[in-house]
């Protein structure tokens, strides 16, 4: 099983950790900037974006790619 996630960078981070990871990058304008939806630019929250992101799988694989290009940064 460890072989099949062995080239994937995003096995064992948590979308709560991406997220924080993100938070202290960016200000929340900054990431609906980079991530064009609503639960960076109304109201933001790490609860109220877990939410929508654990349901919207697109939005979330952009939100990981924001993740992943800023840690190679």
């Amino acid at each position: 099983m460890d072989n099949e996630q062995q080239n994937n960078p995003l096995h064992g981070v948590k979308l709560v950790d991406i997220l924080e990871y993100l938070t202290q990058t960016y200000t929340w304008e900054e990431l609906a900037n980079q991530v064009n939806i609503n639960c960076f630019k109304s109201n933001p929250s790490i609860k109220s974006s877990l939410v929508f992101l654990r349901r919207t799988p697109w939005a979330r694989e952009k939100v990981e790619r924001l993740y992943l290009h800023s840690i190679r940064d």
